[in-house]
């Protein structure tokens, strides 16, 4: 039996449809809404769920994006070091407990918005296509 190793999309293979930005800043306000109320310990294991994928589908975006710009310009710099802490931010794991989740939830919620103010700015899903 032969071993089948996934390997990331090319350039030419991925998706080129524009981010949900609608979508993925209301999912990071559930958590940073001045008026957000604690969610319960199952529905913030999904919103983290969640907000892990936002932040693993913008990274890749708003990386490409910034790599499109010239390398002494200063919001590339900006959204590559976003794009870093984002990435830092995956690989960091949650506390035991629920106030310690709540705040890894947060700060991947703000990790999202970050991403999309980037994309956003950067002027990513312009030329991805519609979103009618």
């Amino acid at each position: 039996m032969t071993q089948r190793i996934a390997q990331p999309p090319t350039a030419q293979g991925r998706d080129h449809r524009p981010l949900d930005v609608q979508t993925m800043r209301a999912c990071a306000r559930r958590l940073l809404a001045d008026d957000a109320e604690l969610p319960t310990a199952a529905e913030l294991e999904t919103l983290t769920l969640q907000l892990r994928g936002h932040v693993m589908l913008a990274v890749p975006e708003v990386e490409t994006v910034a790599l499109t710009l010239p390398k002494d310009d200063v919001p590339r710099a900006c959204a590559l070091a976003c794009v870093g802490e984002a990435r830092m931010r995956l690989n960091l794991e949650p506390g035991h407990t629920l106030p310690a989740q709540v705040a890894h939830a947060q700060r991947l919620a703000r990790a999202v918005n970050a991403l999309v103010d980037h994309y956003e700015n950067l002027g990513g899903g312009e030329n991805g296509g519609s979103t009618d």
